[in-house]
């Protein structure tokens, strides 16, 4: 075992919190010089839950343009146990072109490694890395760095699956306090930038905490959280 891969390994044991799981997705790049770390699962309706360093605007256009009904990278990975070079699948159409070119344009490098995680209840979760460079550079890097990558990811999907709180949707959620403080920020209408300086953490952590409430909350977007910690009584604004 490299020592970095044990120095993050052992930051994922003592992760008692989601804004610890996110920096340790923001530490990643550093210890091995990519440009993105990204952790997160996802169903038909959409990201359930996900921590990382792509910027926001990134996350709200993915969001925005319903990249998830064609990303070549879910679609690829799917159906598979073993990990993907980007490289390796399928950009040929227009969509899929056109998505990575708009990838490009809000800060993702042009290379990729996925590792797909299969879990309870057919959960189905990505740990990704991304960077800037050429071919033969990332194909080295990946034979270099693959078995660390693997067993990574498999530790943040056990850290992951931690979090996560019951699926019973006729109860009561129950939310973590930054994550009520984060969907109460949201209905008294507060931008990412206003809510992540109000509550002293960065907008990528703020997105852990609204992503892991609204899979609790059994919400399809932002909106339908905040509506529906209002209905719970949740949150008073």
């Amino acid at each position: 075992m490299t020592a970095k891969l044990e120095a993050l390994l052992t930051s994922l044991q003592d992760a008692g919190t989601l804004e610890a799981f996110q920096a340790i997705t923001e530490a990643v790049p550093k210890y091995y010089g990519v440009l993105h770390c990204v952790y997160h699962w996802v169903n038909s309706d959409g990201e359930r839950f996900g921590a990382g360093t792509y910027s926001g605007a990134w996350v709200d256009r993915y969001l925005q343009m319903d990249y998830l009904r064609m990303d070549p990278v879910i679609f690829g990975c799917f159906q598979r146990f073993d990990p993907v070079n980007w490289k390796d699948l399928d950009w040929s159409s227009k969509p899929a072109k056109a998505m990575f070119l708009d990838a490009l344009d809000h800060g993702l490098g042009n290379q990729g490694y996925s590792v797909p995680l299969h879990g309870p209840q057919g959960q189905f979760a990505l740990f990704t890395l991304n960077n800037q460079c050429d071919d033969a550079d990332w194909e080295a890097f990946i034979d270099a760095n693959a078995r660390d990558l693997i067993v990574l990811a498999h530790a943040f999907n056990t850290k992951a699956l931690s979090f996560e709180g019951g699926d019973d949707e006729t109860a009561t959620p129950s939310l973590s306090p930054r994550e009520l403080a984060a969907i109460r920020c949201l209905a008294r209408g507060l931008s990412r930038a206003q809510a992540s300086a109000e509550l002293g953490i960065s907008e990528h952590t703020l997105r852990v905490y609204i992503e892991s409430a609204r899979h609790k909350l059994g919400a399809l977007n932002t909106t339908h959280a905040v509506a529906r910690a209002l209905s719970f009584g949740l949150i008073i604004v």
